[in-house]
């Protein structure tokens, strides 16, 4: 089972980065002539968010990568012992192709509105179809179950704190967003945010 992880982990981030960021992003960019990436550089809060945002992502990718080249090192540092069983791993593991599916299926659905981060300059269409009938940031919680999956699979501090850096910045992002979108789109979202919930509608 350790093998296998060592080798899931970073293969995993890579075609979940590789998909999800590179490749929709590409496809967007083609369709509507611009960059998806919208995070501004300023000086904003929403701009120190959005930095923090992708240096954590960078610093993920980056320690899931030296995974395959120093194994034991990176494991055995900060070691949850008590969260290290096979039937935690296969949960996890299970969590993680969950979420990569479920966030690719959320950008295709989304097509030309799909952005990183909001976009000042275009009014999107309010995407309320698809997986967005059951959650208002199905992408976001596809990322925050991928985060939950590999702590699981892979249960150290360091994991952990990427859980819970992660989830805090995922949620400030919504709540700006929700900001936007309640400007742009008015009663239309307002009717959409009292139907769905922020994460999950289980019913």
């Amino acid at each position: 089972m350790a093998d296998f992880i060592r080798f899931f982990i970073p293969l995993y981030f890579i075609l979940f980065f590789t998909v999800s960021f590179i490749g929709i992003s590409y496809k967007v960019a083609r369709q509507i002539g611009k960059n998806p990436n919208v995070l501004p550089k300023d000086g904003s809060a929403y701009a120190l968010v959005g930095m923090y945002f992708k240096w954590v992502l960078l610093v993920l990718f980056v320690y899931t990568i030296l995974l395959l080249f120093f194994p034991e090192d990176i494991f055995t540092a900060f070691k949850i012992n008590f969260l290290e069983n096979n039937f935690l791993q296969y949960i996890g593991i299970t969590l993680m192709i969950f979420a990569l599916i479920w966030v690719i299926i959320a950008q295709l659905q989304m097509k030309n509105s799909c952005r990183i981060g909001i976009d000042n300059e275009t009014k999107t269409e309010l995407v309320t179809h698809g997986l967005f009938r059951l959650s208002r940031n199905p992408i976001f919680l596809g990322m925050t179950i991928s985060l939950v999956g590999f702590f699981l699979v892979f249960p150290t501090i360091i994991a952990f704190s990427f859980l819970l850096i992660g989830s805090i910045l995922i949620q400030i992002q919504i709540r700006l967003e929700e900001e936007f979108l309640l400007k742009v789109h008015g009663q239309i979202y307002l009717t959409y945010k009292k139907r769905v919930k922020r994460m999950l509608r289980l019913y």
